[in-house]
């Protein structure tokens, strides 16, 4: 992946969605030939000359200072996640050495599985490149998945853009798309040498034209909390909240748990879910006891 490129890109798209009005620039008469900003114009907002800001947003980002990155960060009104991603893309590019280890881990440990199995609503344990890894049992119901855990593993952005059953799932489709991009977006500029990662966005750009669209506005995200709008085939409509924890005993590693209002709709179907799937989970614990 050419990161340099990435840096113009990722800048020119900033750029490119911050009106003159958002940003306090004077307007004056005339047809403007570009959207959004000129570069002239984020060039005075972050007190550097035209020339200066130019070779940054074609990805010369060589001998930049983090004071200048940081006015670039502001006259651009990036926010937290787009500015740690540009200051990532920054240090990729700086790097002397062109690789590192990745820390995309691939196994979930028998500890981390029993915190899951102790949560009574779905959670979920996620890799950056999003590789689903984990769940508990009534994840698994959610999700329509198999009770021994057999189909746990699968990635969720190829699950969004290339299973036909998922835009009937999700109610929220599209915002769920345009986030899984922006995840990948960020991850790129986290672990940009993750073999794996790049072969998720590989095959998701030569299979998922919409897919490619959403890439090219290289918008970014992380995973903190938030809302999902579920439909689910037996229970009906659905409503979460969601919490996400980075495990730090297990970097590169996220555990995403689902919350319920209690007494909303959505807490009396899952209750439902739960009661339908629990002989199921009482055999396979009876089962495990006896050997």
């Amino acid at each position: 992946m050419d990161f340099r490129s990435e840096i113009s890109s990722f800048l020119t798209s900033r750029r490119a969605r911050l009106t003159p009005e958002e940003a306090g620039v004077p307007l004056y008469s005339g047809n403007r030939r570009v959207q959004g900003l000129r570069r002239e114009e984020v060039a005075h907002l972050a007190g550097v000359s035209v020339d200066y800001y130019a070779r940054l947003e074609r990805g010369r980002i060589s001998g930049a200072s983090r004071e200048v990155l940081e006015a670039v960060a502001r006259a651009l009104q990036l926010d937290h996640d787009e500015r740690e991603h540009l200051f990532n893309l920054v240090q990729i590019t700086q790097r002397r050495s062109t690789r590192k280890e990745t820390s995309n881990r691939s196994t979930v440990r028998a500890g981390v599985q029993r915190v899951l199995d102790s949560i009574e609503t779905p959670a979920f344990i996620q890799n950056a490149r999003l590789d689903r890894l984990a769940s508990n049992r009534i994840g698994r119901a959610l999700y329509s998945l198999p009770e021994d855990g057999s189909r746990d593993h699968f990635n969720y952005a190829h699950y969004l853009f290339l299973d036909s059953g998922a835009q009937k799932f999700h109610r929220d489709f599209d915002n769920a798309k345009h986030n899984v991009v922006a995840l990948l977006h960020a991850a790129t500029a986290q672990d940009p040498y993750d073999k794996e990662l790049i072969e998720v966005i590989g095959t998701l750009s030569t299979q998922s034209q919409e897919f490619r669209a959403l890439w090219a506005s290289h918008d970014v995200f992380r995973y903190r909390s938030g809302m999902k709008l579920l439909t689910h085939a037996e229970v009906g409509d659905l409503e979460f909240g969601y919490e996400s924890f980075e495990l730090s005993t297990d970097p590169g590693l996220v555990m995403l748990v689902y919350t319920i209002e209690p007494g909303s709709p959505t807490a009396e179907a899952m209750r439902l879910l739960a009661s339908w799937n629990a002989p199921a989970f009482s055999d396979r614990a009876k089962t495990i006891g006896n050997t």
